[in-house]
């Protein structure tokens, strides 16, 4: 796409909680949106529900690379609240206690090719 109406950095725009997207004013008397899940999937176009304008949204993907799909988005919700075992803590824990640290030097063996 070529014709954009305007280039807007991310800071300049403004989050909204409740509908989760970015937005900026949009001459029409709308706003431009654009989502997170769509920063994270290189998607830099925010469209103005309203009429047909379109801005490009400069930002680093990087600072989206590890937004969460909505099914993880989902799952994430309902587990948070419980308690369960095996979490991510207690495999952190159980790998520490198999941790051995040896006096010896590592010994080179050399293997056929």
């Amino acid at each position: 796409m070529g014709a954009y109406y305007d280039e807007v950095e991310i800071e300049d725009m403004a989050w909204d909680e409740e509908k989760r997207v970015y937005h900026y004013p949009c001459p029409c008397g709308d706003r431009f949106e654009i989502s997170r899940k769509q920063l994270a999937n290189y998607e830099d176009i925010a469209t103005c529900p309203s009429c047909s304008l379109v801005i490009r949204v400069i930002y680093d993907p990087l600072d989206y690379e590890d937004e969460p799909s909505d099914d993880e988005e989902g799952a994430a919700e309902e587990s948070s609240g419980e308690e369960g075992s095996g979490s991510d803590g207690d495999e952190f824990k159980d790998a520490l206690d198999r941790l051995t640290i040896a006096d010896e030097q590592p010994r080179a063996i050399a293997v056929a090719a």
